[in-house]
């Protein structure tokens, strides 16, 4: 018997918290003090031993669901630099420049010169501020070529400033030992072994994957990086790196970081973006991995330090595991999405409507409906993007609706959506676009008053603005 009622295909074996000393009711408190901070958790998955005891999916994601892991891409990256340096063909006191002969050169100062592999596994490089993913995603010429052209205002390897740069520069670094990209490298070393499939890595202007995320994967798969590397990396037997790295690397070298870890005496993580996480407890021989849309980690650090160790000293009951499969159980219902007023279709419907001017490009929008159902589109200078909806309830389809902005950069392009509408008032029409394989859920607002429309758009969480400027329209003339 488990926790589960659904079958879950990961390689990855169930078992009830109890059978692993797992009290299930601090499990059931956590999950009540992450409601009651109004903590938005999609995921969660807990294992110890050698199975997962917990693991519980809010509506509309699902554990079979692939999903953007932001920064856990850094410790995925970790890991090639440590099978390269394990087969010798590196070592983490090589200087960065020597890989990148076509910048050896007196346009080089003497502290690019000095950066080794080690600066930027620790995040040492010297650089003054942060050079997030999505400042990256916005360039289209070398992001090697960017990388030296960023100043050098501390000596490197004395002052911590986390930096996606760093970590697209290790990539790089890979793809030159090896030749390959290192999601190419990784596959057969490290996704294989582990049964990780499915995943996706993007690529750069420089045909190199981007070290500091970018990759799409299963929250089971992150789990599985945390257990490799509470087994000391071995993984059911086989050894996939070596003892000396994971030791090295989930330690803390810089303030609270080791190599591409967040990294504490007694426990390391990878996080990313909008906590996508994976947190071991080593010596609980236990991992959690967990997926939301929340500010940052230091906003459930505190409720997992609150409940999870408690949790992990056992034993449990019968009892206490039926009140946390009922909470389970309840986060996959779907939510309602009753409309207030039997809304008029007609007025929205039956034209097109012409944008205004506006810095976003959208030129047109339209709404076709039919039945219960309605097709969103909205028209800018890369053409014509569609979603569709429900009425009153919820609709699975694929959309390349933009939507960088509010999506920390990213460009989805014919992303899952789970979308639906209901009108709120006569005049006004509430969209809900749930796109379930991010962070990210879009409430879209149109209001339509003697002929002229206003459309407001706003997410549920980003790291930059979280509204578009309102976009008004009329009809286009027939």
């Amino acid at each position: 018997m488990t926790l589960y009622d659904h079958a879950i295909a990961d390689g990855l074996r169930r078992t009830l918290p109890s059978r692993k000393g797992v009290d299930a009711a601090h499990l059931v408190r956590f999950l009540d003090d992450v409601a009651a901070n109004g903590l938005e958790l999609h995921g969660l998955m807990l294992w110890r031993g050698d199975a997962v005891v917990a693991e519980g999916w809010r509506w509309p994601y699902r554990p079979d669901q692939p999903r953007i892991m932001h920064s856990v891409a850094k410790s995925f990256t970790a890991c090639a630099i440590g099978m390269l340096v394990d087969e010798g063909k590196l070592n983490v006191s090589d200087r960065v420049v020597s890989f990148f002969p076509e910048h050896r050169s007196t346009a080089i100062d003497p502290a690019h010169a000095a950066m080794t592999i080690e600066d930027l596994l620790t995040m040492r490089t010297g650089h003054g501020e942060e050079v997030s993913g999505a400042v990256w995603r916005g360039i289209s010429t070398s992001w090697i070529d960017e990388f030296f052209n960023i100043p050098i205002v501390h000596k490197p390897g004395t002052t911590y400033v986390y930096t996606s740069a760093a970590s697209y520069m290790l990539s790089a670094i890979v793809s030159r030992v090896t030749g390959q990209r290192i999601h190419d490298y990784l596959k057969p070393r490290l996704f294989e072994p582990l049964g990780i499939e499915g995943e996706q890595w993007d690529i750069g202007p420089d045909d190199i994957n981007p070290g500091g995320n970018g990759v799409t994967c299963k929250l089971s798969d992150v789990l599985k990086l945390g257990v490799l590397h509470v087994r000391r990396g071995v993984w059911e037997g086989r050894r996939i790196l070596s003892e000396q790295w994971v030791s090295t690397a989930t330690r803390p070298h810089a303030e609270s970081y080791g190599y591409h870890w967040v990294a504490w005496p007694d426990r390391f993580m990878a996080v990313g973006k909008f906590v996508q996480m994976v947190l071991a407890f080593p010596q609980d021989d236990a991992v959690l991995a967990i997926a939301g849309a929340m500010e940052g980690s230091q906003s459930i650090l505190p409720l997992i330090e609150r409940h999870v160790p408690d949790a992990l000293a056992g034993p449990g009951s019968a009892t206490a595991e039926q009140r946390l499969a009922q909470r389970f159980a309840a986060c996959r219902e779907p939510p309602t999405l009753p409309s207030h007023v039997q809304g008029r279709d007609e007025i929205l419907g039956a034209r097109q409507w012409q944008v205004e001017p506006n810095p976003l490009g959208v030129s047109r929008l339209e709404f076709d409906f039919s039945g219960s159902g309605c097709v969103f589109s909205l028209t800018d200078e890369n053409g014509r993007h569609q979603i569709a909806m429900t009425r009153d309830g919820w609709f699975k389809s694929a959309t390349g609706m933009p939507g960088r902005s509010l999506h920390h950069g990213y460009d989805l392009a014919q992303t899952p959506v789970i979308a639906g509408f209901r009108w709120v008032a006569a005049d006004t029409l509430e969209m809900t676009w749930h796109f379930v394989e991010t962070a990210f859920r879009d409430t879209v607002t149109v209001t339509v008053r003697a002929d002229r429309l206003t459309m407001d758009r706003r997410v549920n969480i980003n790291s930059g603005a979280r509204e578009w400027p309102t976009l008004t329209a009329s009809p286009e003339a027939s």
